[in-house]
């Protein structure tokens, strides 16, 4: 949509500009009508004005520079997300991401915190009001886990590696009550055997070359699909390589490498649980049960997108 305006003639000796909406602007540098709103309110785009509610912009007008050097990916929700996470800006892709990942994850392992709860945290790093006592581990490892996902932002595109993963689990366990035990292992592999859902998993003394095999087999895959990254994430749970956090961490590593490999990521919600533990308990059998669980959390991921005017990733 293009529109003449007619400046005063102390602001352009009475030549006529063409000027561009915020919808068509967001649309050309592939933003938010939100991010693109906020840029004309702090002067960042020059020669934008208001008339009543509505943003002028120059037809010519360019990204602001700083903007310029965000554009490190070729994928659009990826640069949403770091943009957002840089500007702390409220209400949009970023803000809605940490909380309800944050929330459903931590829920499906336990946490007795409430959605409200998890949002007064992140935006005011406070718990709001309580009837019933709060276990301070719950708190400490939500905020841990919001601190996580600024990781996975940060280094979508980096390789995944060990030691990632290991800062994974040491930012969301620093703090706890498990971090001042000898035998934890904080941001390290496990010490002592553990069962996940009262299956075996991997002994203390395999974790580390059967976690180097799991990246080694990985890494050969040059295309990696939604089905590779879920099989990934099958096969960490299955080795189990902590003490405690892993299901977070694997989850967490779906959503980086959704990121990295430019497929639109998910969010296993409450809903889902029950589905989602039968999808791992079954993946050797009936990949379609874990397949379908996760397609459907997309599908609610991408109505999210939709709502914040946010398209373009592939899957």
């Amino acid at each position: 949509m293009f529109f003449v305006v007619y400046l005063p003639i102390t602001a352009s000796l009475n030549k006529a500009m063409r000027y561009i909406s915020v919808n068509v602007f967001a649309k050309k540098w592939s933003l938010s009508e939100r991010t693109v709103r906020h840029y004309c309110a702090s002067s960042k785009i020059k020669g934008a004005f208001q008339t009543g509610k509505t943003w002028n912009i120059p037809e010519d007008a360019v990204l602001p520079e700083k903007e310029k050097k965000k554009k490190f990916s070729n994928n659009i929700l990826l640069n949403h997300l770091k943009e957002q996470k840089d500007m702390k800006l409220k209400g949009g892709i970023y803000h809605r991401t940490q909380i309800d990942l944050t929330y459903n994850s931590n829920r499906i392992e336990g946490s007795k915190l409430s959605h409200d709860q998890t949002r007064y945290i992140f935006e005011t790093n406070t718990i709001g009001i309580s009837k019933e006592a709060i276990n301070v581990d719950d708190i400490i490892e939500t905020s841990n886990h919001f601190r996580c996902i600024d990781l996975i932002i940060d280094k979508a595109k980096a390789k995944l590696t060990e030691s990632f993963i290991k800062e994974l689990h040491f930012l969301l366990k620093s703090g706890t009550s498990d971090s001042g035990k000898d035998w934890f292992n904080v941001g390290e592999y496990k010490k002592l055997p553990n069962e996940v859902g009262g299956n075996e998993t991997c002994l203390p003394k395999e974790v580390a070359v059967k976690m180097k095999e799991l990246l080694s087999e990985y890494y050969k895959i040059e295309k990696k699909s939604l089905e590779d990254i879920i099989d990934f994430h099958y096969q960490f749970e299955i080795i189990h390589p902590f003490q405690d956090g892993n299901g977070r961490v694997g989850r967490l590593i779906m959503f980086k490498e959704c990121l990295a490999n430019n497929i639109v990521p998910f969010i296993i919600d409450e809903d889902l649980k029950l589905f989602y533990y039968r999808g791992l308990q079954e993946w050797n059998n009936v990949k379609e049960y874990l397949l379908d669980t996760c397609l459907t959390a997309q599908d609610n991921y991408k109505a999210i997108l939709n709502y914040f005017e946010i398209v373009g990733n592939k899957d």
